[in-house]
């Protein structure tokens, strides 16, 4: 029998081109799951076969875990317990005892030869995604082999990839047999082998099939900065041009529109919009929300966000339809857009002129006409009255030294007056958060400097909230909440 098994190894190494030693931990892998069927309850099961002679043995083993880990006596064995047998055992090792071998002649060579050509395949399969990965061929063009459930089962080359229902173009009708590209998204590992998973709707196709379309965009004369998709609907992509001869839209357009029409045909009708990119952030967002036109722009660096205001008959087309133009040149440039009119624009504008005029009368003590200017020569906060550099405050011409001096050491003075009184209360805030068992005074004072100033707003929180408050993990966060809400159960 020992004869037939390297005759056996010996033929199938062969036949497949592989190493007899994957035969071999083939065959062992077949005759210890031939074994384990000899046992009622569940058995881990060992079969080492002697690569000289053939020869083979059995064994059933168990491995060391701690009290903790312990989970069945199955196939586990107390680290205890295991001392008993051998002194020197650790944790993850394992404890064996001899079986008797099974007959190889009783599994069959077919039995062994299935789990052999399965190995085999397993391989062979991930050699050939290896190969693909390593071409980094993030566009994929393939045939549509079959669909399952509202999935498409795609094959290029060698290559069976799933095109998940989620990942297919809203409304696109494939059919078996359909030519199509796609985009690499993912490669997931599971027990049944790995997985090619593409995409249709991401960003990253659309920009792939310019650069097929393109040849500047290879050559890098040209680059795609950025680009936004409703998919099947409509795109939006951003160039600039790193060759001031080339003009980045004409050249992505193509003659008589050859080139954006074959990227169009290609995702079922999607129209796209090309963008020229601009490094000012105010004329990007211009260009972004073409064909509509643009009347005037107020940009709030902190907010990371944009008033953009249009004339009335230009709203509906800077919105879109469904708010599609806006949302799509939002994502292109990634800066937050409200569209507005012009009458829109001024009433708040005159909301906020006013709302700062009353803050300057209150906190700086000062009349209607002093706030006005304040508001008028663009400042809206007392930190910018309070730390401007002095020369900037001196060109104000209704202002003389005296007065721009008095205005900066009075806003110092309410700054500095509200972060003491701000400090007594944290001070005063965490004196209920710290009876709190587990809580320390950094994450005291961190929580009270946010409003949580007692042990009935923590135990209000959930377990995210707090961690986002806080930046603790929430392992910590959770057991905290907990004790916060033990009077609840009292």
């Amino acid at each position: 029998m020992s004869r037939e098994i390297l005759l056996l190894v010996d033929a199938l190494s062969r036949e497949k081109n592989v190493d007899k030693e994957v035969v071999f931990e083939s065959l062992e892998s077949a005759l210890a799951s031939a074994t384990k069927k000899r046992f009622a309850d569940e058995a881990d099961v060992r079969v080492a076969i002697d690569r000289d002679s053939g020869e083979y043995e059995s064994f059933r083993r168990w491995e060391v875990m701690d009290d903790e880990t312990f989970e069945t006596p199955d196939m586990h064995i107390k680290l205890e317990e295991a001392q008993k047998r051998n002194p020197d055992i650790r944790i993850g090792e394992f404890i064996e005892e001899p079986l008797e071998s099974i007959d190889f002649g009783r599994i069959g060579a077919q039995a062994a030869k299935q789990v052999i050509f399965q190995k085999i395949r397993d391989a062979e399969r991930e050699q050939i995604l290896a190969d693909f990965m390593e071409r980094k061929e993030h566009l994929v063009s393939g045939t549509v082999k079959r669909l399952e459930r509202g999935n498409a089962l795609i094959e290029f080359g060698k290559i069976e990839a799933l095109l998940p229902r989620d990942q297919i173009i809203p409304k696109e009708n494939l059919r078996v047999g359909d030519r199509i590209k796609a985009h690499l998204l993912r490669v997931d590992r599971s027990a049944r082998g790995p997985q090619v998973v593409l995409s249709r709707t991401s960003n990253e196709l659309l920009v792939k099939l310019f650069e097929l379309e393109v040849p500047e965009i290879e050559e890098n004369l040209l680059e795609i900065v950025s680009a936004a998709r409703d998919p099947g609907s409509r795109a939006k992509i951003a160039v600039r041009s790193h060759d001031p001869r080339i003009d980045p839209i004409g050249t992505c357009v193509g003659m008589r529109g050859s080139r954006v029409q074959g990227v169009t045909n290609e995702l079922a009708g999607e129209r796209v919009d090309i963008i020229l990119w601009a490094e000012d952030p105010a004329t990007y967002v211009i260009n972004a929300l073409a064909p509509a036109e643009v009347s005037s722009i107020v940009v709030d660096e902190e907010r990371h966000s944009m008033d953009v205001v249009v004339e009335e008959e230009n709203l509906a087309q800077a919105i879109g339809r469904g708010g599609q133009n806006v949302r799509l040149a939002s994502e292109l440039t990634g800066w937050e857009l409200n569209i507005m009119t012009i009458e829109q624009s001024s009433e708040k504008h005159n909301e906020e002129f006013s709302r700062t005029r009353e803050l300057f009368m209150e906190k700086l003590d000062v009349d209607e006409e002093v706030a006005d200017i304040l508001v008028q020569e663009g400042f809206n906060t007392l930190e910018e009255v309070a730390y401007v550099p002095l020369e900037e405050m001196l060109e104000i011409e209704s202002f003389d030294e005296a007065t721009v001096n008095e205005l900066r050491t009075r806003a110092r003075n309410t700054l500095l007056t509200a972060a003491i009184a701000n400090e007594e209360k944290v001070e005063h805030g965490i004196e209920d958060l710290l009876k709190l068992e587990g809580m320390d005074e950094e994450t005291a004072r961190t929580l009270a400097g946010k409003g949580i100033e007692t042990q009935e707003q923590l135990a209000d929180l959930d377990v995210d909230e707090l961690v986002e408050l806080s930046g603790m993990d929430g392992e910590r966060a959770n057991a905290l909440i907990m004790t916060a809400r033990a009077p609840w159960f009292a």
